[in-house]
This record gives structure tokens, C-alpha cells and sequence, in this order.
């Protein structure tokens, strides 16, 4: 894997791999992939075809952007791999899918889903938090979906659990476009440039 190197222009989304209830979400998640297509962004996903990681990809893809997923063994029939579209590669487990999608990206943006996009988002952000890389983190909060997320990280930090500029490590955004604007900031308060060599080798 030390041949593998993120690109700036290439982001990392994180996503449900089921559509949610709201018609908001598909919608996020097809004007996410759009618009990243239209600003010249790539797309490092879980390679997943079901659900609103689906549609990122395909509303990415249709748009002319560079598609790459990454999805273990275990999950290409669950997460409908047939569909899925774009470069796949099939790696061996949860870690390693997480550790590829993070070599892949420049950055992070995060959609609404579950156990497994809160596990993603939860373990870049404590790279980030660690040193072991300074990639921006960016969820975007569909019909305040992660209002109760940003009010427990705010409670950590003022509980003494992080510092201010830990919790300023996930920046929130209220539509896609505000979300890839958001990501023109790279954040510079943790150099990270061996650490992140550290990790990638």
C-alpha cells in the first residue's frame, strides 16, 4: 500500500448504504456527486450500490468524475457491489477498506447514515486528532441529521475531553456546495507530514 497516494482533488464520502426516510437525503446525496463532478472532484467511496453511497456515485460517474470504491469481501453481496460503479477495489476487511479510502482522498465529506458511516467518520477524525494526517472532515447536515452529533462534540470540548482546535477538526455544512466550498480551507493547525507518511507506509 505504500504506493498508494491520496490526491488533492479527490474526496472521501462517507454514506448510508440505505436511502433514509427523508427524500432530502437521496437528494444531498445526488447533488453531492454532481457537483463534485462539475468542480473537478474525484470520488473515493465504499463501493457500495445500494442506498444514498449509490447514488453519490452514479450522480458522480453521470457527471464525468473519476469513481473509485473500496468494499471488503463480506460486504459485496449486502452492499450490492453488482451496481456498484467506478474503479473497485475489494480489500480484506472493514480496517483495511477505511485505511484505503483514507489513502485515496484528499478529503472528507460526510452524508448521512449509520452505525458504519459514524465508525468512518469517527476514525479519520481521530487520525486527524492524532497527527497522523490534517485531511479536512466536512458532514453535511441534511434536515439537522447530525445536530445531535455537533452538540456532543461541542459537550466533549467543553467538558475538557478536546481542545478547541480538536473539535474544530469536523466542520459542518448545510448543503453540498457549502460542504465542497468548506474544503477549499485546509485546515493547518496540525502539521502532519511525516505522520502521514507514518501511516501510508
Amino acid at each position: 500500500m505504500s504506493a498508494i497516494h491520496a490526491k488533492r482533488n479527490s474526496i472521501g464520502v462517507f454514506c448510508g448504504s440505505r436511502a433514509g426516510t427523508r427524500p432530502q437525503y437521496v437528494k444531498a446525496a445526488q447533488d453531492l456527486g454532481a457537483t463534485m463532478a462539475r468542480r473537478g472532484a474525484n470520488l473515493v467511496y465504499g463501493a457500495g450500490g445500494s442506498g444514498i453511497m449509490g447514488m453519490v456515485a452514479s450522480a458522480a460517474r453521470d457527471n464525468g468524475a473519476l469513481v473509485t470504491g473500496v468494499i471488503p469481501h463480506q460486504l459485496l453481496e449486502q452492499e450490492r457491489r453488482d451496481k456498484a460503479v467506478g474503479q473497485i477495489f475489494v480489500v480484506n476487511s472493514m480496517h483495511a477498506r477505511k485505511l484505503l479510502m483514507y489513502q485515496l482522498s484528499g478529503a472528507f465529506v460526510i452524508l448521512p447514515g449509520g452505525f458504519g458511516t459514524f465508525d468512518e467518520l469517527m476514525e479519520v477524525v481521530t487520525w486527524n486528532q492524532l497527527g497522523f494526517h490534517s485531511k479536512p472532515v466536512v458532514v453535511v447536515n441534511v434536515e439537522g441529521f447530525f445536530d445531535p452529533l455537533l452538540t456532543m462534540l461541542d459537550r466533549m470540548r467543553d467538558e475538557g475531553f478536546a481542545a478547541d482546535n480538536h473539535r474544530d477538526i469536523v466542520q459542518a455544512a448545510s448543503s453540498p456546495a457549502a460542504a465542497l466550498d468548506a474544503l477549499a480551507v485546509q485546515p493547518a493547525n496540525r502539521p502532519a507530514q511525516v505522520a502521514e507518511q507514518r501511516l501510508a507506509g
